[in-house]
């Protein structure tokens, strides 16, 4: 270890985020990073693999570029980096060009450390050459299971990635994923290029999680009984956006505060019920998948699974919100027979006839206005919505049918683009006072240089409706003064938008040449149906502890039971006294050790029979008593 390194990179952690220390393997994968060598991430959710990255990219200086797939996840971080005073900026084709080439400047000139991009904007050869004109010391790819033709998803832009890495080949690339199965590891090595890689895996088990399946025709008696005998904040899980209001408002009016959240929902919807929950305001969300990554809150004490989940692999990132603190926690499924077959139709939901996707893609064309052989390189408004029920079709198929276009690289459909709005002050001070544009475009002005700091170097976000409260006139007021200021060039002005755009990375073809090949409709819907499997056989399959079915099924091989999911508690219910004193024993030697209580809980017996099992223990030494707790002797 160079001890240099070691204290360059702590100095930072206790600078930019008040941290002593790393968590596991964080530390390792940081200096093989900083070592040059390409380097494999398997970190578990909320296991932070976000300063992996973060940190290298300040102790090495230059520019370190983060590829990511989600748009929000992005704003979130680079929003995060900022307040702690990070330099950091993000791209994708949802910005506008003023923003693009300011972004580009500070990488160019050294004020920004951290580049992050969407993997589309990869695709442009303009935006790779001008990558060449920056001092790049690291490419981070994160989520890099989506590289992955065998991962749940698989996303055609990822594999710009390697061609990347062709005009910085000494340049050390780093890729993170928090489900990943030993299938998938190799193909994202493989698919990167690694040379000589280096691979730091922490397990994927979470033993304050207890994970548990209850079966229910009748799903909502059980959500109810499961959340009032838990406390703490909860994630409850569904998989359409009708159903996330439906479940809030049953929740609400028994009692328990509750919200639902979409990815349909405004962005100062989805700010205001993020900021409810996380401040306790309402205690449980009621959401689709849409609330996911980025979403870290230290005291869920339950989540929910009302609807399952089509792979391990999201039932896993989902679950694993839970307990983030790592305290005791519980991840519940509630499983009626029914959805056996719902599980079945998602694959025929998610795998149209080839016909149907080719009718999408033409229906599309049109919608936009595109004749053939145009298009390419354009990005257009996609109001999804409207696209259906103008040319009336499924919702469900037709964003499957995009879906599918986009990874046979036809388009690239993008749903996530939902921004708020930012503005950017164009004149200097000085010509500021001189400026004149009117009552309302002036008291504008004035309450946003008196509320938003950086409005002369960057484009920062704005709120029309706090800019309305302050001022006392309408929104519309303040959005044709903001317009006014614009057109005055005073102000860039970018108003929020929420509407989906569709990428055209090839010109338009003719209906007759759109092909989908082998490899994206007959491979991925086989990889579906076995990922599908895996998810009935955990639900309803009782072959023993579900934990461990889950940890072989990433590529572990568990030592022993968890002793806290339903199946191990219902086998622990019938143990002979000699399986229950080798349970104390192995509950014992978990660090800190367990109080009896906790124990009984365990088990699922009487704390007499804990009391009575352990005293052969404490009376040979095998277990101590340490204040409250058993423990092994030190």
């Amino acid at each position: 270890m160079n001890p240099e390194q070691d204290t360059a990179i702590h100095d930072v952690l206790r600078k930019y985020w008040g941290y002593d220390s790393f968590r596991p393997k964080q530390k390792e994968i940081i200096l093989s990073v900083l070592g040059g060598n390409d380097t494999l991430g398997l970190l578990p959710t909320g296991g932070g693999k976000s300063i992996t990255f973060q940190v290298p990219a300040l102790v090495l200086g230059g520019v370190t570029i983060v590829v990511t797939p989600l748009i929000s996840l992005m704003k979130d971080q680079v929003d995060n980096l900022r307040q702690r005073s990070v330099p950091a900026v993000y791209l994708h084709s949802g910005l506008t060009r003023a923003e693009h080439k300011l972004a580009m400047d500070k990488c160019r000139l050294g004020k920004a450390r951290l580049l992050y991009v969407s993997p589309e904007k990869l695709k442009s050869k303009t935006f790779v050459e001008a990558l060449r004109t920056m001092d790049v010391r690291l490419i981070a790819v994160d989520e890099a299971h989506c590289i992955s033709q065998w991962g749940y998803d698989f996303r055609p832009s990822y594999l710009e990635i390697a061609a990347l890495r062709k005009h910085f080949p000494s340049v050390p690339v780093l890729a993170l994923t928090a489900s990943a199965t030993p299938e998938v590891t190799q193909d994202i090595m493989e698919r990167l290029g690694f040379d000589a890689p280096r691979v730091f895996a922490r397990s994927f088990s979470r033993p304050n999680i207890s994970y548990i399946v209850r079966r229910a025709e009748h799903k909502e008696s059980m959500l109810l009984k499961a959340l009032n005998s838990t406390s703490g904040s909860a994630i409850v899980y569904v998989r359409s956006r009708k159903r996330t209001r439906e479940i809030a408002e049953f929740l609400a009016k028994e009692g328990i505060s509750a919200a639902h959240y979409h990815a349909g929902l405004s962005i100062e919807e989805k700010n205001e019920r993020q900021r409810q929950w996380k401040t306790g305001e309402i205690r449980t969300i009621v959401a689709t998948n849409a609330f996911g990554m980025g979403i870290d809150k230290p005291d869920v004490r339950i989540v929910v699974h009302y609807d399952i989940p089509p792979s391990l692999e999201e039932y896993y990132q989902e679950a694993g919100r839970a307990g983030r603190d790592g305290k005791p926690s519980f991840a519940l499924v509630i499983a009626g027979n029914y959805d056996k077959g719902i599980l079945s139709r998602r694959i025929s939901d998610a795998f149209p006839s080839r016909d149907y996707i080719k009718k999408v893609y033409e229906l599309a064309c049109v919608f936009l206005n595109v004749p053939v052989g145009e298009g390419y390189g354009s990005a257009r408004d996609f109001d999804f919505n409207l696209f259906c029920s103008r040319f009336s079709l499924q919702p469900v198929m037709t964003r499957s049918a995009l879906h599918l276009l986009t990874r046979a690289g036809w388009i690239e459909y993008v749903e996530e683009v939902a921004s708020r709005s930012r503005a950017m002050v164009l004149l200097g001070k000085e010509e500021l006072y001189s400026l004149r544009v009117g009552d309302d475009a002036d008291r504008v002005l004035q309450l946003m240089l008196r509320t938003y700091t950086g409005l002369f170097a960057d484009y920062v976000n704005i709120s029309e409706e706090v800019i309305s409260d302050s001022l006392k006139i309408s929104r519309e007021r303040v959005y044709q003064a903001l317009l006014a200021l614009g057109r005055a060039h005073a102000v860039h002005y970018v108003p929020r938008s929420n509407t989906p755009y569709i990428y055209y990375t090839t010109s338009r073809e003719d209906k007759k040449y759109i092909l989908i090949p082998t490899e994206i409709y007959e491979r991925q819907r086989e990889r579906m149906e076995r990922r599908i499997n895996a998810v009935k056989s955990f639900v309803f399959d009782k072959s023993g502890c579900r934990v461990n079915r889950m940890l072989e099924y990433f590529g572990e091989k568990p030592e022993q039971p968890c002793g806290k999911c339903d199946e191990c508690r219902a086998a622990a219910a019938e143990l002979s006294a000699e399986d229950r004193e080798a349970q104390i024993l192995y509950l014992a030697s978990q660090p800190g050790g367990h109080t009896i209580d906790y124990i009984a809980s365990q088990l699922s017996v009487p704390v007499a029979k804990v009391i009575e099992s352990a005293r052969p223990l404490l009376d040979e030494g095998t277990v101590v008593l340490k204040g409250s707790k058993l423990v092994l002797p030190s």
